[in-house]
């Protein structure tokens, strides 16, 4: 009860704000200098060698075993386990028809899309609609922060990294493996399967692929994630090909950045409906400060 107030609470406190949303994206200028590369740089070859080790060859033996359709049906269950969290963070940036979106597509998806194993929803034209804490921050005004390579979470920034911190108390689906009375084990089982899920969707993307074919994957890894942020923050993940990440229910934190590193956790933000697109390597760029259109 105290977790369904406490979820009640912050859409009510959304309402109440949403009138006063900053409009103006918060920069990643001082991501894109990146003062903290060193330190990324080591946790991003941990990650690398920890996905080698054990993440991918795990992914490998699940791809042999569970046909595509069965993959296919684990990852549009966990991007809808996501819709309650993306309406949450719709309704507190103030945009009030995504977040019918998300209720539309969690009802499809829940009733005749079987508990969101068939994406239903996209079918039905419901597009969707996908937000996360780190993007409501953005859209308050929050700078970016420096970038960070987190620890088996992969790409972020410091304000996103507060924003995944965040849905360990504000995600719905989070809160209840934790509080609801599941069966023991559960919640570990969600995790892994969520893990494996994830990884499964960036080799079907071709991440792997491209992160070979540069020079500098690190270097790749960052330019791609900031500028997908960038998109993601803005509204714009159509105008941008990002992989099978955009169809998987991956969070930021999980998406191309997360390549070859990492088969990272996150809250289900997912991007795009329709064909799989292919993974492309964007030039690193610095890019100005455009102002965001009300949704």
């Amino acid at each position: 009860m105290r977790s369904s107030a406490r979820i009640l609470g912050v859409a009510a406190l959304g309402l109440l704000l949403s009138a006063c949303t900053s409009t103006r994206v918060g920069t990643d200028r001082l991501a894109e200098k990146d003062p903290l590369e060193g330190f990324n740089r080591a946790i991003f070859s941990v990650n690398r060698g920890a996905d080698k080790i054990l993440v991918k060859p795990v992914t490998q033996v699940y791809r042999g075993v569970a046909p595509k359709p069965a993959r296919d049906g684990i990852r549009n269950f966990f991007a809808n386990v996501g819709e309650p969290f993306s309406f949450i963070n719709n309704i507190l940036q103030g945009k009030g028809d995504r977040a019918a979106r998300n209720v539309g597509r969690f009802l499809v998806n829940s009733t005749i899309g079987v508990a969101g194993l068939f994406d239903q929803a996209s079918r039905m034209g419901i597009k969707r609609a996908d937000e996360d804490f780190g993007q409501t921050l953005a859209a308050w005004g929050a700078n970016g922060g420096p970038y960070l390579m987190l620890p088996l979470l992969g790409p972020s920034t410091l304000r996103d990294g507060v924003g995944t911190g965040s849905s360990w108390f504000l995600d719905p689906y989070r809160v209840c493996t934790r509080e609801c009375d599941l069966p023991k084990g559960s919640q570990l089982a969600l995790t892994a399967s969520q893990v494996i899920s994830i990884r499964d969707g960036l080799i079907e993307s071709g991440a792997d692929n491209f992160l070979a074919s540069t020079l500098d994957p690190y270097a790749a890894t960052r330019s791609a994630y900031l500028q997908r942020r960038r998109a993601e923050i803005l509204d714009q993940e159509d105008n941008f090909s990002a992989g099978a990440d955009a169809d998987a229910g991956l969070s930021p934190s999980d998406a191309l950045g997360a390549a070859d590193a990492d088969a990272g956790l996150g809250v289900a933000e997912p991007a795009t409906d329709g064909a799989t697109p292919t993974v492309t390597a964007p030039a690193p760029e610095t890019v100005s400060e455009p102002e965001k259109q009300p949704d």
